[in-house]
């Protein structure tokens, strides 16, 4: 029987990465995005929903809808995220923390909330959270992101406590920075606050990561597809850095 797989944020970036993944494993794949142009670019055999991760009455609806035609779920990607504001915390607005956090926390507890009990009927299933490395470290000038992530994990740990005795494992991926627009804008938006040209910014991330270079979505994608699988099926209760290894003293500080 192929896996079924459900990925939040699924139509563009990480969360596209994991839905070809997935796909060319031969897995059957719904998808959510808030981007209708988006969804509407993503290949015919896809299962779609336009939905915001944080609108509860919108996901119990989608968990009711895939449970009806699918009967179960073996692998749950809680990847909705957004990158928040770039700025120092005296400067950041209530308004714009809050938003971050229901995007990118309470759309991975809803995820989980609706989610385990499928996994729970059928005693097995995968829940992978999208993190960060700003969710293991900390970022300046991103307190409601690198809020937001670290509280993922402590979800996710909690989920794998709760979780595990009905043969259901939890993990966190933590991402360093990915290739694409979202990294590009983060890094205009700082390189603006500080007068310097984004090229400069760019070059003072890439410097702290050991391997000199930003990560790609696939390279997340596969961690997702290694955490679904048989392979990793005593794994749980992990966050996982792919990031290149950012041990090196971050020179953006």
């Amino acid at each position: 029987m192929a896996q079924r797989v459900l990925i939040t944020a699924g139509a563009s970036g990480i969360g596209r990465a994991m839905a070809e993944a997935f796909a060319a494993s031969g897995a059957q794949v719904w998808i959510t995005d808030t981007d209708a142009a988006a969804l509407a670019a993503c290949p015919a055999d896809w299962r779609r929903d336009q939905i915001d991760a944080s609108d509860e009455a919108a996901t119990s609806d989608l968990y009711a809808r895939l449970n009806a035609d699918w009967g179960g779920l073996d692998a749950l990607c809680a990847n909705a995220g957004i990158a928040g504001p770039t700025a120092l915390i005296e400067d950041v607005a209530l308004t714009e923390f809050q938003r971050c956090l229901a995007v990118n926390l309470e759309g991975a507890f809803l995820a989980a909330k609706y989610g385990a009990p499928m996994m729970k009927r059928q005693r097995s299933g995968a829940i992978i959270f999208t993190s960060s490395t700003a969710g293991l470290k900390g970022f300046p000038r991103r307190a409601p992101y690198a809020s937001a992530k670290w509280a993922i994990i402590g979800l996710m740990k909690t989920v794998a406590m709760e979780l595990g005795p009905y043969n259901i494992r939890a993990n966190a991926i933590c991402p360093g920075s990915v290739e694409g627009p979202r990294i590009d804008g983060v890094i205009e938006r700082e390189a603006a606050s500080k007068g310097v040209p984004p090229e400069t910014l760019r070059k003072a991330y890439e410097g702290a990561y050991s391997m000199r270079c930003f990560v790609k979505a696939e390279d997340i994608a596969a961690m997702a597809l290694y955490l679904a699988s048989p392979a990793a099926a005593r794994l749980s209760g992990q966050a996982i850095a792919v990031d290149g290894h950012t041990e090196i003293p971050d020179p953006r500080v």
